[in-house]
C-alpha cells in the first residue's frame, strides 16, 4: 500500500480480490483474523494511512505493526525458509507426470466429444422401436433398451466428472511446476529457474550478461537483528534488483547471494543497471518494524560479466564470482565488471 487510504472499487468481488492481494503482499495465511484485519486496513482510512506510512519503503507490516493497529497474526502452522530447488529427477518424475495426465485429459475429452449424443440417440431408437407394436417382444426391447440408456447417461455423468477432475488435477501441477521454480522467500525465480534459463536457446549474436551480488556483511546483520528482519531485508532487495534489471531475470541463488541474467544487454548497461540497484540500496534507511530502531546501512557488491558464445553457465558464474569477490576485497559496496 503506498497511498494514505485505499480507493475500493465497486463491488464485493473487487473488495474480496484487493483484500486477496493485501494478504499475499503481507505474507498473510487467509484465516479469519488475518481477513478481519485486512477488511479494515482497506476500509478504514485511519488504518488504511497507518499501513501505508509503515510499508513505504516496501517493507510488509511486523506482527507487532498489525497488533497496534488492533489486528492479530496467526502463526503459520509451517515455517519456510529457503527451498531446496528439487534434483534433477525429481523434475523428471514431475515433467513425466504433467506429460501422462495431459494426455489422459485429451483422451477423456477426445471419449467425450466421440460419445456426446450416443445416450439421446438410443433413447430416440428406443421410442421409435415403441412405436412399432408389431414387432415381437417389444416390452423386452424397450426394458433392455431403457436400462441401456439409464447406464449411459451415468457413464455420461461419470465422464464429465472425471473429465472435470482431471483438469483440476493438471492445473494443479501446473502450478506446482511454477511453484518449484520460486524462492517462497522473495517470489523471485530460484536457482533452477536461474539454470533453465541461461541454458535455453538464445540468439548468438546478442549480447547476454551474467551477475552474481551478495549482501555485505549479512551474517552479521543477522546476527544483531535476526532472520525475521533479514528476510524482511532480503524480500525488499530482490524487489530493489528486479525495479533496477527490468525485463531481466533476476533469482535468488541462495542464501543473500541473488544472480541476474540480463539478455540483449551491453556490459556497460549491465553494470549501470547493477549500480542502480546498488545505489538505491545503499541509500535506504531500514527499520526494525517491532521496535522502530534504526537498522545499520545495508550494502551490495556484485561481480558481472558478459557471457562469451558457447560459455557454460559454470564458467560463466566462476568469473563472475572472482570479480564479486574483487569488489569484497576492494572494499564492498561496489560493482565490478569484467
Amino acid at each position: 500500500m503506498r497511498s494514505a487510504a485505499v480507493r475500493l472499487d465497486n463491488g464485493k468481488d473487487a473488495l474480496f480480490a484487493q483484500i486477496g492481494s493485501f494478504l499475499a503482499a503481507q505474507g498473510l495465511d487467509p484465516s479469519p483474523a488475518h481477513y478481519s484485519f485486512a477488511h479494515a486496513a482497506l476500509t478504514d482510512p485511519a488504518i488504511g494511512s497507518a499501513v501505508a506510512r509503515l510499508t513505504d519503503d516496501g517493507v510488509r507490516l511486523s506482527r507487532g505493526d498489525i497488533e497496534q493497529l488492533g489486528g492479530s497474526v496467526v502463526p503459520r502452522r509451517t515455517q519456510r525458509t529457503v527451498a531446496t530447488p528439487p534434483d534433477d529427477q525429481t523434475m523428471r518424475l514431475v515433467a513425466e507426470t504433467q506429460a501422462q495426465v495431459d494426455g489422459f485429459a485429451d483422451l477423456m475429452r477426445s471419449i467425450r466429444q466421440e460419445t456426446s449424443g450416443f445416450g439421446r440417440d438410443l433413447q430416440e431408437s428406443a421410442a421409435a422401436i415403441g412405436r412399432q407394436p408389431q414387432i415381437a417382444g417389444i416390452d423386452e426391447i424397450a426394458r433392455i433398451t431403457g436400462a441401456m440408456v439409464t447406464r449411459i447417461r451415468d457413464a455420461e455423468v461419470r465422464l464429465a466428472r472425471a473429465t472435470a477432475e482431471t483438469d483440476t488435477l493438471r492445473a494443479k501441477l501446473g502450478e506446482a511446476q511454477a511453484q518449484a521454480r520460486r524462492d517462497p522467500l522473495t517470489g523471485l525465480a530460484n536457482r533452477l529457474s536461474f539454470e533453465e534459463a541461461f541454458a535455453a536457446p538464445v540468439d548468438a549474436t546478442a549480447p547476454r550478461c551474467l551477475a552474481i551480488a551478495d549482501v555485505d556483511h549479512f551474517k552479521r546483520f543477522n546476527d544483531e537483528h535476526g532472520h525475521g528482519v533479514g528476510d524482511r531485508v532480503l524480500s525488499a532487495i530482490g524487489r530493489g534488483l528486479e525495479q533496477a534489471c527490468t525485463g531481466q531475470l533476476v533469482a535468488r541463488y541462495g542464501g543473500e547471494e541473488f544472480a541476474v541474467l540480463m539478455g540483449g544487454v551491453p556490459l556497460t548497461d549491465a553494470t549501470t543497471m547493477l549500480n542502480d540497484a546498488r545505489e538505491a540500496l545503499a541509500a535506504r534507511q531500514f527499520r526494525d518494524r517491532a521496535t522502530g530502531a534504526a537498522l545499520r546501512r545495508i550494502t551490495l557488491s556484485a561481480g558481472v560479466v558478459s557471457v562469451r558464445p558457447g560459455e557454460t553457465l559454470g564458467a560463466a558464474l566462476a568469473r563472475a564470482d572472482e570479480l564479486l569477490y574483487a569488489a569484497k576485497a576492494d572494499g564492498r559496496d561496489r560493482v565490478i565488471a569484467g
